[in-house]
């Protein structure tokens, strides 16, 4: 029966934690897009200035601005899903020390009723 309830509480765990790998996923990865619309952005700043053969604030502002909101979003989208993340995690394992303490009564109440024969 102890196997069975373990068996059982594995299965539990890993269907709890089926998604989490999604989330993860998503928060390695935001940043790093940010990041890639950062260069994207500056590229566009100096291929302004190429193009102009001159520098002025106007031509490069465009491509800066778009360099600095996509690493905003990026680090942004990350900060909330990590924070949702954590909370998810912290649910999880509280449910699964609640599933082990329960587990644990269920074998000690089975065992006194099985003594008490």
């Amino acid at each position: 029966m102890e196997k069975a309830i373990e068996s059982a509480g594995s299965i539990e765990m890993s269907f709890l934690e089926n998604n989490m790998i999604w989330l993860s996923t998503v928060v390695s990865i935001a940043p790093m897009l940010g990041f890639t619309g950062t260069v994207f952005g500056m590229v566009k700043a100096f291929d302004s200035i190429a193009a102009a053969n001159d520098i002025q604030p106007a031509l490069v502002a465009v491509g800066i601005s778009m360099a600095l909101l996509t690493t905003l979003f990026g680090l942004v989208v990350a900060m909330i899903i990590q924070f949702s993340q954590n909370v998810f995690t912290f649910m999880i394992d509280k449910l699964i020390v609640r599933m082990e303490e329960s587990s644990i009564d269920l074998i000690d109440t089975m065992e006194s009723l099985e003594q008490k024969k």
